[in-house]
């Protein structure tokens, strides 16, 4: 496999950040600097600021019904982070985020090389979304939030338009949304540009992986059938 996919699968980093550590001339393979895009094989030493990292035999994959106030971050600084609130022997981070003021399914892994095949946008691992707002819920509202919301990207510094998407109204002011893409803080931004607040919001869904049977503020591994799936995406 290629250098960068077997550094995450240790658990050590993300893909993205084994990259950075070998452009930093950080890693060895073989007792020799690495390059960008060197494949290595089950007889190859690999080391990382001279440790030799060892693959895991077993990977950890967790569904998380994570409540209100906990941050999705690694920094153990940081009051309320995710990995302190799970509390796992194995170290363990999440896939993408959950922002600290919604609640919901996300997924946390030890295995870096299985985080791009949920969050790559082509690979369209859909997510539902149960959303309370302030006000009533109007057609026009439903109709503009499924047909791509002109959103502003702090990232880009640029406007970006969101994806058309599903969106049915539950009941005066709450909605479903399934979404594909996940852009910083979406929903909320999509509701604030038609004039609404989000009172509440919950994550229920990740492509096949749901909430279901999973009490509020509890976890619990995947089972082998749902991690296949996601690897079926490869």
């Amino acid at each position: 496999m290629r250098l960068n996919n077997y550094i995450s699968s240790t658990g050590l980093c993300s893909r993205r950040k084994a990259d950075e550590l070998i452009i930093q001339k950080k890693v060895k393979v073989n007792g020799e600097i690495a390059e960008l895009g060197r494949v290595v094989g089950a007889e190859d030493i690999v080391e990382v600021d001279d440790k030799v990292l060892e693959k895991k035999e077993n990977d950890v994959y967790i569904a998380l019904n994570k409540p209100v106030g906990i941050t999705c971050t690694t920094e153990e600084h940081i009051k309320g982070n995710i990995v302190d609130y799970v509390n796992h022997p194995e170290r363990i981070f999440p896939i993408g985020r959950l922002d600290k003021d919604s609640e919901g399914l996300i997924l946390l892994t030890s295995d870096g090389s299985i985080v791009n095949e949920i969050l790559r946008e082509e690979n369209n691992h859909e997510k539902d979304y149960i959303v309370t707002v302030n006000k009533s819920i109007t057609p026009s509202f439903i109709n503009g939030m499924s047909n791509g919301v002109k959103i502003f990207n702090p990232v880009r510094k640029e406007y970006t338009t969101t994806k058309k998407c599903t969106v049915v109204k539950m009941n005066e002011r709450s909605f479903k949304i399934t979404l594909s893409q996940g852009l910083n803080r979406q929903i909320r931004r999509m509701c604030s540009h038609f004039g609404y607040k989000v009172v509440t919001l919950q994550r229920v869904r990740i492509a096949h992986i749901t909430l279901k049977g999973l009490a509020y503020g509890k976890w619990r591994n995947l089972t082998e059938e749902e991690v296949r799936k996601i690897r079926s995406k490869k």
